[in-house]
């Protein structure tokens, strides 16, 4: 009997304690030497097997940027641009810039029309649309510093994809049918994406491949002074484009600074202007440190609006201040110093919102898309690359070269056209992101790398137009604040604020009718009609026994892989 009473009071015992017990977590693909993050499964394949191979985390990243370049057209590119943020294992960081830059042949005003309006879709679709591309200057100038395999090797399995080609995926297939009109009006014959493209069909890179072969021969050259070049610059001057000869013997991409500053007790490394990311990051996350985010939880209406409130002061900063570093000034150490940002918080209230017409930029005294794409890698050395790379809208200009198979970008809509007209994502521009010749172009891309203790602890980015920045701080918060898994913290819902247009965006059905009553009543505008997708997050995460949890977004066809 005694025994038969002593475990009902166990029972009992264990069923009191059982809410104490943290329910599981929901967690990623977990790898115990490497991994890699995309945006599609055959580019984080192959970013893998190079590691398998014994290279590092820089040969992994040229594979992955140039194998997303034919999986994954819409993004990835060798007609585009990025940057790349990497700490190695010795606590060394660094970032390089191969963003796009303006041709020589730019003007200030060279997409308004006689009475100084912009003129529609100038800087959007077609070959004026196109800044010169950095991709394959950047990944020959990372392999240059830091790899270990040779590049003609590492090209291989991209030639073996492309002429092997991708299955098209449910999400592919509805892409390509959007963007069918705008592939006809620009595109003076019939391309590839042309087809009427169905889910499981596979597409054939043919002429990339062979774009592809000539590099592996002739290296970056080919791309920037060889064959490839001539045809791309008949190509461009043909459909009305002013990029020349001069323009892609020009270009390099540059070695930079990224930014670093805390929050609690991590170490955030991030990217440097001619991105915006990690400079509005720092102020956003400074601003948002004296409160009590844990307490408040998760997507709860105070979390929402200390956020919101906090991206409101960065993003009219942002518009005001930011642009190309080799071109204007930028006051950067005031700008994430932890007491501007609380200087700008100042008139906050839990009570209403402030309205974005009562916000300009700061008092500091001195003399960019969804459709971008983010990959994540850790190798088995301890390395970790954050590095994002876009042609800015979908498919870029929609301008396709199908002699070089590949799309050209649509960048030059990233710079201010005119100051006060919003960009394609609706941001709001100045005088020190506009239009000059070789200037590069400001962005929001906001590759990532977080420490903790003074050890690796999280690489995260995303692609989202404006809502890139937003979507990593969440990201870091999400693991940090509130205790999700990496999965988790990727596939929660989210929101943004970027000052103007003066809107919460909040992705559909994430969100509670109460909280979102509750904002409206004290001042929010709410819109989740532009909001169905707000970043496509890839990100690993060092768990505290040093394996890895990967994080793939289901917005996306995103896919790790590891070992």
């Amino acid at each position: 009997m005694k025994k038969i009473i002593l475990l009902f009071t166990f029972s009992i015992l264990f069923i009191h304690c059982k809410p104490a017990i943290e329910k599981e977590k929901n967690i990623g693909l977990i790898a115990q030497k490497a991994m890699v993050v995309s945006a599609r499964e055959e580019a984080s394949k192959i970013g893998v097997s190079i590691l398998k191979k014994g290279g590092n985390a820089f040969d992994a990243m040229v594979a992955t940027e140039l194998a997303l370049a034919v999986a994954y057209p819409y993004a990835g590119n060798i007609g585009g641009g990025g940057f790349m943020v990497y700490r190695k294992n010795n606590g060394e960081i660094g970032a390089i810039d191969y963003r796009e830059k303006a041709p020589l042949a730019a003007t200030k005003n060279m997409f308004l029309d006689e009475n100084e309006n912009v003129i529609p879709n100038k800087s959007t679709l077609g070959a004026m649309a196109v800044g010169i591309p950095g991709t394959i200057a950047g990944v020959f100038e990372v392999h240059q510093k830091f790899g270990t395999i040779p590049m003609e090797e590492i090209l291989k399995p991209i030639i073996e994809l492309a002429q092997k080609g991708v299955v098209v995926t449910y999400k592919q297939e509805k892409r390509l049918k959007n963007y069918q009109n705008d592939f006809l009006k620009v595109n003076q014959d019939s391309i590839l994406f042309n087809k009427n493209w169905k889910e499981n069909d596979t597409i054939k890179y043919n002429a990339l491949a062979e774009t592809f072969k000539r590099i592996q021969r002739n290296g970056k050259d080919e791309f920037y002074k060889g064959e490839t070049a001539k045809r791309l610059v008949k190509f461009m001057q043909d459909n009305g484009g002013i990029i020349t000869l001069e323009d892609l013997a020009k270009y390099e991409p540059k070695w930079r600074n990224p930014v670093t500053f805390s929050y609690d007790d991590l170490k955030i490394i991030s990217m440097s202007p001619p991105s915006s990311g990690g400079v509005c990051l720092a102020q956003i996350m400074n601003a948002i440190e004296p409160f009590d985010l844990h307490k408040f939880g998760h997507n709860s209406v105070k979390s929402i609006q200390v956020i919101t409130e906090a991206e409101r002061r960065a993003y009219a900063d942002r518009s005001y201040f930011l642009g190309d570093p080799d071109f204007v000034t930028i006051p950067q150490k005031e700008l994430i110093s932890k007491e501007y940002s609380q200087k700008r918080m100042a008139n906050f209230s839990f009570e209403k919102a402030t309205l974005s017409s009562e916000v300009a930029h700061g008092e500091i005294n001195i003399i960019e898309s969804d459709e971008t794409t983010h990959y994540s890698i850790v190798d088995q050395f301890g390395n970790a690359v954050s590095a994002t790379t876009t042609i800015n809208g979908g498919y870029g200009s929609k301008l396709y070269c199908s002699d070089l198979g590949f799309f050209l970008n649509n960048e030059m809509d990233d710079f201010s056209s005119k100051p006060g007209v919003p960009n394609m994502f609706g941001l709001i521009g100045a005088k020190a992101n506009e239009i000059a010749p070789e200037k590069r172009m400001l962005s929001s891309m906001t590759p990532t790398i977080v420490e903790k203790g003074g050890e690796l602890f999280m690489v995260v980015g995303t692609p989202g137009g404006s809502t890139i920045i937003t979507s990593v701080l969440q990201t870091i918060l999400n693991v940090h604040e509130y205790k999700m898994s990496m999965n988790e913290a990727v596939n929660a819902s989210r929101f943004h604020h970027q000052w103007l247009p003066d809107n919460i965006k909040l992705e559909p059905s994430g969100f509670s009718e109460e909280t979102k009553e509750k904002l409206k009543k004290i001042g929010y505008n709410i819109d989740e009609t532009n909001a169905p997708v707000i970043g496509k997050v890839a990100a690993i995460l060092v768990l505290k026994d040093k394996t890895l949890e990967g994080g793939a977004d289901k917005r996306g066809d995103d896919a790790a892989a590891g070992f």
